[in-house]
């Protein structure tokens, strides 16, 4: 009985600890994709079970500082604090690999499909945005900050 106790606590222990996903609490500087400049940091959180990324600050003085083209409740609130990554999930079976999210391109007021894929050494993650097909949009290499 006793070994049925400690092996159940030891599996607990270990499923928790996977629970918490790599990215959750990191934070990236965002280079655009156009001009290869740093645009922003932005925070990742746990939301509801997916991954959230929040702008802390903008880097680029020539930053698009209100989303001016965002439409409904984001109109022309200011990019910082505003939360521009949604429900990105990791990929089962596939390590550093994450879907399902969307993004927000604060400059435009479109909103993106979103995947990415993380580094074996977790400092540079790849992301794509696209509409549609995966076929149809842009990447963008973000630097983790330490």
């Amino acid at each position: 009985m006793r070994r049925f106790i400690l092996m159940s606590f030891m599996m607990a222990v270990s499923a928790a600890g996977f629970a918490a996903d790599q990215l959750n609490g990191t934070t990236w500087k965002t280079i655009d994709d156009k001009t290869g400049k740093p645009r922003a940091i932005v925070k990742f959180s746990e939301q509801n079970g997916a991954l959230a990324g929040t702008v802390q600050n903008l880097v680029d003085k020539d930053a698009t500082k209100v989303c001016a083209n965002c439409s409904g409740s984001l109109k022309n609130r200011p990019v910082v604090g505003l939360t521009i990554v949604h429900g990105l999930k990791p990929v089962n079976g596939v390590k550093n690999s994450y879907d399902y999210g969307s993004i927000l391109d604060p400059k435009t007021g479109k909103t993106y499909k979103l995947k990415g894929t993380l580094s074996n050494d977790g400092k540079v993650f790849n992301l794509r945005g696209y509409l549609g097909v995966s076929l149809l949009g842009r990447n963008q290499t973000w630097q983790r900050v330490d």
